[in-house]
Formats: structure tokens, C-alpha cells, sequence
């Protein structure tokens, strides 16, 4: 799947065959139509393969993490990383969003990291550490931010992907933290 991935995003998914993919991984059609039924499935099993990807990455990253705003950090944090070590798969997934037949995968992986997210944003209400507005907000609104500047900042122009989490991290936090009070004078 890493050479179909790499093939897809390099030439885009129609200009790439069946045949260009198993000559380049050196079996023949048949080994192919024998785990995919089509080009069509194979981008879609690519697709859900990359979504399971980065939530494993995401759930490595925030294990044993009570704090339900470093659970929110440290998954940002994974997402940029995981975004900037598969260029590929990110290009590939632009490619998929502009057919309406791969948008239910997008649209599955999509409403799991936003229901992922607002678990972690519940939790951050309930200890009075997350402004207390709709979970699915903050959710959609820590995935937008964080989607935006790895598109932005880390594909397009290539910047180091420690200084986007950063960015990133900074702009989400700022954005959904209860502001500590100040002093009465």
C-alpha cells in the first residue's frame, strides 16, 4: 500500500493504473485483484488504513496523561508530527476530498477524531480548565487549527513541524482555557 500511496499522491489517482502499481511492486494482477476488488478500494482501504494510523499515534501519545488539556496538547502535537512524516498520505487524502466517493471515509475518519476530541474537552469542562461551551465547537475548532496550519505552514511551506505544533498548540490553548483570574487590586 506505501508504493500505491506514494503513486497516487505523486501522479494523482486516475493518471495511476493497476498495472503501473503492480509493476512497480513486482506482482502480477491477479495478487492484486486478489486483496482488492478495484483501484477504488484500494485508495479507500489506504484512506481508513491512514485514519487508524494517526489515532494510534494520537492514543501512544496522550497514554497515561490525566490532564485533560496535555491530552489535548499532546495529540495536537502527534497530529503535526504524523502529518509532516506522511506527506503522501496528507496530498493523497487533498486528492480523495474532491471525489464524493471517498468523502464517507473522510467524513467517518473526521467524526471519530472530533468525537475523540471532545472526550478530552469534557473532561477539561468538568475540571473548569476548558471555557464551558459546546464540546463539539472546541473539538471541530482544535481540529481546524490544527489542520490549517499543517496544511499551511508545514505542506505548503515547509516549515519545521515542532515550531507549527507549537503555533498551533498555542493558538488552541489560548482559545479554550478558562482565563485565570486576575487580581483584585
Amino acid at each position: 500500500m506505501a508504493f500505491a500511496t506514494a503513486r497516487f499522491a505523486e501522479n494523482g489517482y486516475h493518471p495511476t493504473s493497476v498495472a503501473e502499481i503492480v509493476q512497480g511492486i513486482g506482482v502480477g494482477k491477479g495478487v492484486f485483484y486478489w486483496y482488492f476488488e478495484s483501484k477504488e478500494q484500494l485508495l479507500l482501504e489506504i484512506l481508513k488504513d491512514a485514519q487508524k494510523d494517526l489515532r494510534r499515534a494520537q492514543q501512544r501519545a496522550i497514554a497515561g496523561e490525566e490532564d485533560p488539556v496535555r491530552r489535548l496538547e499532546k495529540g495536537i502535537r502527534a497530529t503535526i508530527t504524523w502529518s509532516a512524516e506522511h506527506r503522501d498520505v496528507y496530498r493523497l487524502t487533498q486528492v480523495a476530498a474532491m471525489e464524493e466517493r471517498f468523502a464517507p471515509v473522510l467524513r467517518k475518519g473526521q467524526e471519530v477524531a472530533v468525537q475523540d476530541a471532545i472526550l478530552h474537552v469534557r473532561d477539561g469542562i468538568q475540571q473548569g480548565l476548558v471555557r464551558d461551551l459546546d464540546p463539539a465547537y472546541i473539538a471541530h475548532g482544535i481540529l481546524g487549527v490544527t489542520a490549517q496550519l499543517a496544511r499551511t505552514f508545514i505542506h505548503e511551506r515547509g516549515e519545521r513541524p515542532e515550531d507549527v505544533a507549537d503555533a498551533a498548540v498555542s493558538l488552541v490553548l489560548e482559545g479554550i482555557l478558562v482565563p485565570e483570574p486576575t487580581p483584585a487590586r
